[in-house]
């Protein structure tokens, strides 16, 4: 009897595997993301709206995702960072959307519009933005320091092995470029050498710690007074420890946007364009930026969450400026290479 029913199980299994094979089979789409970047349900709802199965792969580089789509992987949807989606529009590694079928890239904010890399949005849809600032224990640093030094307070000897710095060949040229006055595009070489200058000034006067990742939690810990890190970074380290503040200088810092693209070798562009209008809903850009802690796209989102009773209301580090002296990256061999080769000497004793 009970092999009866073995028999039986297994036939059924069979006929349900024919049906699903014939015409029954969900439409797939590949995304590849940074890692907890996703909101907690945004995926699932996804799913179950348009009949479809998402998978989910992660980089924790631009240049990981470059060469990666380089070798011929293929993905329907990608989320780099600006400086890198003008590379993969100049190298044709992308295809434009249809804004056509993303009716909700009407609901973007003021400040993810018109932004260089892509300024009409042809190629991409803003997912996440916000700037490069220092988090400051409000109960070691006064803000008038920071508001009198700006950036150079990180060579300040007072605080000495009192500060992080962000292990970044790119975010920490920017940051001294800035507080020198200059671009932090430049491709001048002795504006650059000057800027390494000033980076070798820091590590002299307060022994910095490079980090990455590792500085979120430290500073939610209170381990150091000052840290260069990402506004995003930033407005989670606020929300866990109220000894913490967030200051971007008048000087300038960088403002940077990750956004949803579709390589041109995307299996399935049309279920792209329609999960890149999705990720722009109200809905799923305020299940993003409340799991995330990054600035929503999303006008509505932004106003929502940084109201009396919101998830960041007061967060001074969650709503990003919009600033004159604010530059978004771009792509340049020149200064990546120049800076790559630099920074490589200044860390090399940490």
């Amino acid at each position: 009897m009970k092999k009866k029913i073995v028999i039986a199980a297994v036939l059924l299994a069979m006929i349900a595997s024919c049906f699903a094979g014939c015409g029954g089979e969900k439409e797939k789409l590949k995304l590849y993301i940074w890692g907890e970047y996703l909101g907690e349900d945004v995926i699932s709802n996804f799913e179950k709206e348009y009949n479809c199965r998402v998978i989910l792969d992660y980089y924790d580089s631009n240049e990981m995702m470059y060469t990666k789509l380089g070798g011929g992987t293929t993905y329907d949807v990608l989320v780099p960072s600006d400086y890198m989606i003008e590379r993969m529009i100049n190298e044709k590694m992308i295809q434009p959307i249809d804004k056509a079928a993303i009716p909700n890239l009407s609901a973007l904010a003021d400040g993810v519009k018109g932004l260089g890399f892509d300024p009409d949005n042809t190629y991409s849809a803003p997912y996440f933005w916000g700037t490069v600032g220092i988090v400051y224990n409000k109960t070691k640093v006064d803000k008038s320091e920071l508001e009198n030094e700006g950036f150079a307070i990180m060579k300040n000897p007072k605080y000495r092995d009192r500060v992080f710095m962000y292990n970044s060949s790119r975010d920490s040229f920017m940051i001294a470029l800035k507080s020198l006055g200059y671009s932090c595009n430049t491709e001048d070489e002795a504006q650059i050498n000057e800027a390494y200058k000033w980076l070798l000034e820091v590590d002299e006067a307060t022994n910095p710690s490079y980090k990455t990742d590792y500085v979120i939690d430290a500073m939610a810990n209170g381990e150091k007074d000052l840290a260069i890190m990402y506004s995003g970074d930033a407005a989670y380290v606020l929300g866990e420890n109220e000894e913490m503040g967030y200051f971007t200088p008048a000087c300038g810092t960088n403002i940077w946007c990750d956004a949803m693209v579709i390589p041109a070798n995307a299996e399935n562009p049309t279920l792209a364009n329609k999960f890149i209008n999705y990720m722009l809903s109200e809905e799923a850009c305020l299940d993003n930026t409340i799991t995330a802690g990054y600035a929503s796209p999303n006008k509505n989102v932004l106003d929502k969450v940084t109201a009396p009773g919101g998830e960041y209301e007061g967060n001074e580090a969650y709503y990003p400026r919009t600033y004159e002296l604010d530059e978004i990256f771009h792509d340049n061999e020149t200064i990546r290479r120049l800076t790559s080769d630099l920074w490589t000497k200044i860390v090399a004793n940490d």
